[in-house]
């Protein structure tokens, strides 16, 4: 359907307005020829039950790749209907640990990856959502009182700690160093991981040989082979302390990602800023290619993918572009998520965007508008596709 009286500000700009949706998920393709750009928006109503907002990994653990399409086909029905989707945060691709996020992931309130200083989203208790720079406090504290720094889940390095959940799959997959198998201490509050506690654990058992077998009851403590013997005195039945504390605090957090930059904050575009000592970050910012963001105001959430390197389709936008746009279509708070290859929208059985390889990429994780079951409500849903003129011309 194509909607009569957008209002059209450049399209050079990033700017234009999109007629205001009266149903609950709506899901709208924006051409502007003249860049050219090919923008698709999902926007989805906030402060009704019916419609939730999840994250997801692919294989349904928090290592992997899979595709978006996958993702939605392994989602389970008891969490509710897929609606659409968007692929996720930044993450590793290659050898044992892909799909391992870069930055915090929570799933139905299951911490999967502890952040990393970077820009996260994430949704409390009370269904409202947030976005800021999260640093992670996770710590061990041992016997003796002393504290070591842990991360989770991915790549444990030769001089650090990793703790290893049911989520990593069947084993660490590590090699060498102490593993420490830990089990739950009286009754303790235990699996699955959340973020925001201090829970005790008891060592079961002590290995030295790598790739610890996981369990569904068990933890794993990995220390890295350089600092292994600083750790030797830490026997079976030893309780630990364990700690997936955040500045700021996200207890509670039923739903988490990380991406960045922050693109839209209090109803303002962000100067996008990067590293000097990173000249590939810096080109990626500024540089045409395909994108993903996550964005909301008092009233809607918004998922949005623009199509790029495809010169007779869209070429793509840069950051600065994406963050205009983002405001123009009605965001006061708007992430940036992974793009190029991995950049993709999905809505009502199908992927809607055009990949610039052609093809899905397989990626590691999503986020999933879904109708809950319990409310019984018929889905309500629209789809437009609104071909966009601008009055400036292209640039």
């Amino acid at each position: 359907m194509v909607v009569a009286g957008l209002g059209v500000v450049g399209a050079a700009a990033g700017g234009f307005q999109l007629s205001e949706p009266t149903e609950g998920v709506h899901y709208t393709n924006v051409v502007v020829p003249e860049v050219p750009w090919s923008i698709h928006v999902i926007r989805v109503k906030r402060g009704d039950a019916v419609y939730e907002i999840q994250s997801k990994h692919a294989l349904r653990g928090a290592l992997g790749l899979s595709t978006l399409s996958d993702q939605i086909a392994s989602h389970d029905p008891l969490a509710g209907i897929p609606i659409g989707a968007i692929n996720g945060g930044f993450y590793r691709r290659d050898n044992v640990y892909a799909g391992a996020p870069r930055g915090l992931q929570v799933v139905e309130n299951e911490l999967l990856s502890g952040p990393s200083g970077n820009a996260s989203f994430w949704i409390d208790l009370l269904g409202e959502p947030h976005m800021t720079n999260v640093t992670p406090l996770f710590a061990i504290t041992w016997p003796d009182g002393g504290v070591t720094p842990f991360e989770l889940n991915g790549e444990r390095p030769k001089g650090g700690v990793e703790l290893y959940t049911p989520a990593a799959g069947a084993s660490t997959r590590t090699t060498g160093g102490l593993e420490l198998v830990l089990e739950r201490h009286e009754s303790s509050r235990w699996l699955p991981l959340r973020l925001g506690r201090v829970c005790p654990a008891k060592v079961r058992e002590v290995r030295r040989d790598g790739d610890t077998p996981l369990g569904s009851d068990v933890m794993v403590l990995s220390i890295g082979p350089e600092i292994m013997g600083r750790y030797g005195q830490v026997g079976v039945g030893a309780v630990l302390r364990i700690s997936t504390m955040t500045a700021p605090a996200l207890t509670g957090a039923r739903t988490a990602l990380s991406g960045g930059p922050q693109l839209v904050r209090n109803g303002k575009a962000q100067k996008i800023r990067s590293s000097p000592d990173d000249p590939y970050e810096l080109s990626s910012m500024v540089e045409q290619h395909p994108r993903t963001a996550f964005g909301w105001n008092s009233r809607w959430y918004f998922m949005v993918q623009v199509d790029g390197r495809q010169n007779d389709l869209s070429v793509g936008m840069t950051l600065d572009e994406l963050a205009t746009c983002l405001v123009k279509l009605g965001c006061e708070e708007a992430l940036n998520l992974d793009g190029g290859g991995s950049s993709s929208l999905w809505f009502e059985g199908k992927v809607r965007n055009s990949p610039c390889d052609g093809y899905e990429r397989t990626i590691a994780n999503s986020l999933v508008v879904v109708k809950k079951a319990e409310k019984g409500a018929s889905i309500s849903t629209r789809t437009e596709s609104v071909p966009e003129r601008s009055k400036a011309g292209g640039s």
